[in-house]
Formats: C-alpha cells, structure tokens, sequence
C-alpha cells in the first residue's frame, strides 16, 4: 500500500479547485476540512444519483501512519483514493450532474486518470519519495508481463483519428482523412505514447515485433499488449492524451503539459503536485 498525507491531498484537491479557493487560505486548510470538502461533494454527487462508491466514508476515515523521514506520525489515506476520485467525477460529468460551476472538472479528471490509475498513481508515490530505488527487477517483470503479451495480438484499430488531426492542427500541417503521415511521426508517437505508458514497455514491445530487411516494423507495435490490460491502458492513455492536444493552443504548451500529466519513464518528473507527498510505502507492487 502507498499512502499520501493529507497535506499532499489538499494540495491535489486545490490544484483541482474542488470547493477550494487558491491561495493562502487552502494552504492552509485543517485535516478535518479536507476531509470534509471531498465527503461533502461525494454527499452532493450521491444525492443526484451517482455512485460514489465508498469516497465519503474513506475521506472520513483517514489512516494513521509513519512519516519515512523523521518517524512523525501523520493521518492520510490510501494514494488510490486520488484516482478513484477522479472517476466518480468523470461519471458524473458525463451524466451532466456536476452543475456549471463544477462542469470544467470532467475534462480536467479525464487527463488526470491515467496518471492517477492505480498502477500510476503508485508509481508517480515511489518516483516522488525516491522508494524507486527499492524497487526490484521481479516487480519490472511483473509491470512488463501485466502490459506485453507474450505473442502478437490480431490488429484492431486503435489510434483515433482525432489524435491525429490534432497533431497536425498544432504543427500547421493540411489533414485530410488517410492522409500521408511525416515520418517525425513515428518518433513523437513513440515519445508521446510508448515511453509514458510504463517503464521499459517500448524496449519490449520492439523486441516482440519483427522487422524487415529494411529494419522496419512487419507489425503495429500496439498489436504487443496484452487484450486484457495492456491494450485497454494504451486506449485510456490516448483519450487523455488527445484531449490534452486537443484544448492545447500550440505544440510548446502540449509538450509542456504532456510532461506534468504523463511524464516519460526514466527522465525527471515536473510533479504535478505542488509540493512533495509525505507517504509510507509498505508493500511492493501489486501483482
């Protein structure tokens, strides 16, 4: 289990700006107020007819815990309640529930939920803490087992066009439908995508798929994931990815937001947390 303090979690609710005013004032804010900002609208969104799962009462009940550094005792909450938040949000969004001064939240949500998955969301703890350099290569092996499968999967259509569209609109380049591609494609497909989806998933996958005698690709290379996971994670990233090209005015600002919400393996991350998360990290990955 990864646990985030409730300092990290008001810092993650104001940078949403759910019933919080930015400023000093949510700096500020008591343990007891954060809990009651996220229970209050889960109340709110329940009474509207949305599952809200268990959020109240986990917001209510936080976890006690030890501080990695300094032995202080802190209260937090498991770090999946962060991801699990944004769904409830999501759903209620698409069912028109959230209201007009909450309704930008949904969009905000979609971008932040791969980063926030559950595998994601541990991962971006240990990377902000450094409890990566305790990571084993066993739980590399199990991350690139859940994600690559063992044999070449049959093709099925999986890059929306609109991810597309939204590349060249940004480049200033012509689309049309079927349209030749740049080759410089290829290269931003495999930055923008392989390398944020997991670590050493791309390395992998081109080991699975054959070449040519020209060296190139025989096979898609999202025709290695696993159907049951890995696919569905890699259709979940570009949703979120292409909304974030799609509300971006320019390439510059993408590339840049495309490095908070979905920061490359092994490069140093912009933390979309303001400040550093305080946790205890207890127990490997999940297998």
């Amino acid at each position: 289990m990864r646990a985030v303090c409730q300092h990290g979690l008001a810092q993650r609710i104001r940078r949403l700006n759910v019933g919080f005013k930015a400023g000093s004032a949510c700096r500020k804010v008591a343990a007891r107020g954060v809990a009651r900002k996220i229970a209050g609208l889960m109340h709110d969104l329940a009474k509207k007819g949305i599952d809200i799962k268990d959020l109240a009462f986990r917001a209510n009940s936080p976890i006690r815990f030890i501080l990695p550094r300094g032995g202080v005792v802190a209260d937090g909450y498991e770090a999946t309640i962060l991801p699990d938040v944004c769904a409830v949000i999501i759903e209620a969004g698409r069912l028109g529930k959230l209201g007009k001064r909450l309704s930008h939240l949904a969009e905000r949500c979609a971008v932040l939920q791969h980063g926030f998955a559950t595998l994601g969301i541990i991962a971006l703890v240990d990377e902000a803490t450094g409890y990566q350099d305790y990571r084993t290569r066993d739980a590399l092996a199990k991350i690139l087992e859940r994600f690559v499968a063992k044999e070449i999967q049959p093709y099925v259509r999986t890059f929306p066009a609109e991810f597309y569209k939204q590349i060249f609109r940004l480049n200033g380049w012509d689309y049309e439908e079927n349209c030749g591609r740049p080759s410089v494609l290829g290269h931003w497909t495999n930055d923008i995508v392989y390398k944020r989806l997991a670590p050493g998933v791309l390395d992998e996958l081109r080991k699975l798929i054959p070449r040519d005698q020209k060296g190139r690709l025989k096979k898609k290379l999202f025709q290695g994931f696993t159907p049951n996971f890995g696919h569905p994670k890699l259709r979940e990233h570009l949703a979120g990815v292409t909304m974030l090209l799609k509300y971006s005015p320019s390439w510059e600002i993408f590339k840049d937001r495309l490095d908070i919400e979905y920061p490359p393996w092994g490069k140093p991350m912009k933390l979309p947390f303001p400040e550093r998360l305080e946790i205890l990290a207890d127990e490997a990955h999940r297998s």
